[in-house]
């Protein structure tokens, strides 16, 4: 069975989940992560309450198996579980409409401070910098390049001459 505290924080949870759902409100960024971070910490909390659903089912599971009507007393059992889990699901859902509403929101305001940031002056300017760099870095290894291949084509007449000079008369 529930605790009757439990019950008044599933339902303050309830409400202050339905308060966010609701609320069209447009926060800063850092505001947004700290209801972010708030709202992970209750989705710790009903992950909690579910895991202690789920074993007080399977411990009246495992109870079930010493009495002689089995099968009623899982469906007993079955029942109970559903009641305890299906408020701590419908929180669990509204909590993630939340917490995705949020996650797009925080998104988006990043995307847009990269497209601002992309298309300031100082880094139009930086990659222009960086463009006649690598446009000379290119050039640079295309001469070199061009210089080898000549060196090479010319690699037997130097041979010869070099031949010709080093002769003892």
């Amino acid at each position: 069975m529930r605790k009757p505290s439990s019950l008044r924080s599933l339902a303050a949870l309830g409400a202050f989940l339905l308060v966010c759902v609701f609320s069209n409100l447009a926060l800063a960024t850092p505001a947004e992560e700290a209801q972010l971070e708030q709202l992970d910490k209750i989705e710790r909390e009903l992950e909690l309450q579910r895991d202690w659903a789920k074993y007080r089912w399977e411990k009246t599971n495992s109870e079930c198996y010493q009495k002689y009507w089995v099968n009623s007393c899982l469906k007993d059992s079955r029942a109970e579980y559903r009641k305890e889990i299906d408020p701590i699901r419908a929180q669990e859902v509204e909590l993630h409409e939340v917490q995705r509403k949020l996650r797009a929101s925080i998104k988006d305001q990043r995307d847009a401070a990269k497209i601002a940031e992309r298309a300031s002056a100082e880094k139009a300017a930086e990659r222009s910098a960086n463009q006649k760099d690598f446009e000379e870095k290119q050039k640079a290894a295309a001469a070199r390049a061009a210089d080898v291949e000549q060196r090479r084509k010319d690699a037997p007449k130097r041979a010869q001459e070099n031949k010709a000079g080093t002769q003892l008369d």
